[in-house]
């Protein structure tokens, strides 16, 4: 199975969760997506994961973000493992997490890295817009959690750029100034950032963010 890339149709597939058996391609509708795997349950760094990822559904449901989690273990590990999450990390997991025994998502997402584990997944992110195209992929060592503040910018910025013709500077978050793509020339500007913008170089012209008032 060749890697995912940017740009490529997330691959369907209908799974067993812990919230009951999701179809994900009608489970996303017309929502964004996270899908993101861990190595197994009840390992230390996935427990403040999830547990962070519960604390975060206000922020994701804000964006119209779906997440789901996945791990190679089955329904009724994950359901003991929820009960531990939420003890540990004063929360209430509020996502689904797919059961993939079989690692068929698992390979058809090319989660399982021979190199690192031959069994266990490595920690996969995906993003994928409402087109069901993929728009992010980073993927991290099993010892190494996640930073879920990013993800949330890195979607903000998907968001913005998505319908707007700009782009994000480095470190950028919400209310910060915009790239003006290169591909609108000068006398567009005035039409479509009415907010104004500042020339730095030709190529470099900066403006306030456009969706916000």
């Amino acid at each position: 199975m060749a890697a995912l890339r940017l740009g490529d149709e997330a691959p369907n597939f209908i799974a067993q969760t812990t919230e009951g058996e999701i179809d994900f391609h009608n489970w996303l509708g017309e929502d964004w997506g996270i899908l993101f795997s861990h190595p197994a349950d009840y390992t230390p760094v996935c427990t403040t994961e999830l547990g962070t990822v519960s604390k975060y559904a206000n922020e994701f449901k804000k964006r119209n973000v779906k997440v789901a989690a996945l791990s190679v273990d089955g329904l009724e590990s994950h359901h003991g493992w929820i009960k531990d999450i939420n003890e540990t990390q004063d929360t209430t997991v509020n996502f689904p997490i797919i059961a993939d025994e079989d690692r068929k998502v698992s390979e058809l997402y090319d989660m399982i890295h021979p190199n690192a584990d031959s069994q266990l997944t490595v920690r996969s992110v995906f993003v994928i817009a409402p087109d069901k195209k993929i728009k992010l992929t980073i993927t991290y060592p099993a010892s190494t959690g996640r930073n879920f503040d990013e993800l949330l910018r890195v979607i903000d910025s998907l968001q913005l750029t998505a319908y707007h013709k700009v782009a994000t500077p480095a470190n950028w978050t919400s209310g910060e100034d915009c790239v003006i793509v290169p591909s609108v020339p000068n006398e567009e500007i005035a039409e479509l950032f009415p907010k104004g913008y500042k020339e730095i170089k030709p190529y470099l012209r900066m403006t306030p963010q456009p969706n916000l008032n």
